[in-house]
């Protein structure tokens, strides 16, 4: 899965744009996951789901066309993302989050210094960012190439195997095109991959190593293995 966030203050048109992302996306045989935060809740209001979600409670809500979780109590975007089974993950909103790229609405040029962080791969809307290349309704296919071509999700462990003490600081050398994925150690290591639905899982290098010599201890005692040889091991539906 590939993501980008779309970040801006209120009133600067996120909820225009990522539709517009998507819609385009979409449009090019891509599946889309969208993620908004959002202070104003999340209910339902005309709906019988909404009448029986509050906080504290998980509702599920199934239909012939669609289903949704009502969970009554904060999650974190990553503990969720294994849900998301898309080709591109669109936040909206999320100023905080730093383990993937950003497209900046500015409504005036000073906002930029918040709203950038070394992250933005672009920029959208009237007022331009410097240093990123801009982007305006006149060019939103020139923007989904840019998002085609420079979307990523790092796991958001600040683990420090790849050598940088947080997610934020990898993900500003990938935007600069200082580094790339493979910089990320817990999604690419030598010794220890998982994957779930296609999509790497982040492992730090603690617990890689109590995953793998649980493994390799349990394999010790079945015929045909010896310790150092490669073993792939599948669990499906």
């Amino acid at each position: 899965m590939k993501a980008v966030s779309i970040v801006g203050y209120k009133k600067s048109g996120k909820t225009t744009l990522t539709r517009k992302i998507a819609d385009a996306l979409e449009a090019r045989g891509k599946t889309v996951t969208i993620a908004k935060f959002t202070h104003s809740g999340l209910t339902k209001p005309d709906t019988d789901t909404g009448r029986f979600a509050k906080e504290g409670r998980t509702v599920i809500g199934l239909s012939e066309s669609e289903c949704g979780i009502h969970w009554g109590a904060k999650k974190m975007l990553p503990d969720v993302l294994p849900l998301a089974q898309a080709d591109y993950l669109l936040v909206e909103g999320g100023k905080t989050l730093s383990w993937l790229p950003r497209v900046i609405l500015l409504r005036e040029t000073e906002e930029q210094a918040t709203l950038d962080r070394g992250l933005a791969i672009g920029s959208y809307g009237t007022v331009s960012a410097d240093g990123v290349p801009h982007f305006d309704e006149t060019t939103i296919e020139e923007l989904v190439d840019c998002i085609e071509e420079k979307a990523f999700l790092l796991p958001a462990l600040d683990c420090g195997a790849c050598g940088e003490a947080t997610c934020e600081a990898i993900a500003q050398k990938i935007v600069a095109g200082k580094a790339t994925m493979k910089a990320c150690k817990s999604i690419n290591s030598s010794g220890l991959t998982i994957t779930v639905n296609g999509s790497p899982v982040g492992l730090n290098p603690f617990v890689e190593n109590i995953i793998r010599g649980s493994i390799e201890g349990m394999l010790g005692s079945l015929k045909g293995y010896a310790l150092g040889s490669d073993v792939e091991i599948k669990i499906s539906k």
